[in-house]
């Protein structure tokens, strides 16, 4: 995989609120994974346009990360705002 486990454990230490990088079961940490991955799938659909079945798996990993700051969002709201400043996933 594209990952190494430095770099997932950097991820999470960035993304994460405790900044621990055992920390790899928060939504913080989570929705970091995503977005890192979708940003790596993105390039490679910039290339690959005609890739259809790793398009699909970006709207499902989109998707996941959507339910996933839904669950935050409602769950404590600071959290929420904290993490789409940290990733910039929002205006």
């Amino acid at each position: 995989m594209y990952l190494t486990a430095e770099k997932k454990q950097e991820i999470f230490k960035t993304s994460s609120i405790s900044q621990k990088s055992t920390d790899t079961g928060s939504a913080e940490s989570q929705i970091g994974l995503f977005t890192d991955r979708i940003q790596h799938l993105t390039l490679h659909l910039q290339n690959n346009k005609k890739d259809f079945s790793t398009k699909m798996g970006l709207l499902r990993l989109v998707g996941k990360r959507r339910r996933m700051l839904d669950y935050l969002s409602e769950k404590d709201i600071n959290r929420y705002r904290a993490i789409i400043a940290k990733l910039g996933i929002r205006k």
